[in-house]
């Protein structure tokens, strides 16, 4: 034991040394918030408890809708998140099979994200210096591409379920993210 640690045990009476224990004994088991942050520089990343404890985690497909998608559509990973605050609604998906996939890149078809529930029919906005807000070009294999829809009075909402309409490809219970 260290010199100042006889004169504290010699010094302190027993009550004050268990209450000190005790309080030592719970800041080790009830760590501070700042412990729980990374170190500038570090690559770890700190679990908060709001990424840890979401309301909902949205499964994606059930087996026969991912394997229906993949087989007829030729896509997969579709995915509809807000962004841009809520004002904008994107869908992506990766393609498996750019020749089945090539419908849903036609410029020349409408794309639509309904929402029945809300009774709310969102379509892709056009630019004047940009154009519409998707991409038009010939689809490759393995490669993920979007589209955004313009939501300007923030109906649709995180949790609700939509469909995508582009031609025949209708992709039905999609939850947005």
């Amino acid at each position: 034991m260290t010199r100042n640690m006889v004169q504290f045990n010699r010094c302190a009476s027993p009550g004050i040394r268990g209450t000190l224990l005790a309080g030592f004994l719970a800041g080790c088991f009830f760590a501070s918030p700042a412990q729980g942050q990374s170190v500038a520089g570090s690559s770890a990343k700190p679990v908060t408890i709001a990424n840890a404890h979401s309301r909902y985690k949205p499964d994606r497909f059930a087996g026969k809708a991912g394997r229906y998608y993949a087989l007829v559509w030729g896509v997969d990973s579709l995915v509809v998140k807000t962004a841009e605050s809520g004002e904008l609604i994107r869908f992506s998906f990766q393609v498996l099979d750019s020749h089945k996939a090539k419908p849903l890149n036609d410029k020349k078809l409408e794309p639509a994200l309904l929402d029945s529930d809300m009774h709310v029919r969102l379509v892709i906005p056009s630019l004047e210096k940009v154009g519409q807000l998707r991409q038009s070009g010939t689809p490759e294999a393995g490669k993920s591409y979007w589209m955004a829809f313009s939501n300007p009075h923030k109906e649709v909402k995180r949790g609700d379920h939509v469909n995508i309409v582009i031609g025949q490809f209708h992709a039905d219970g999609l939850v947005v993210q």
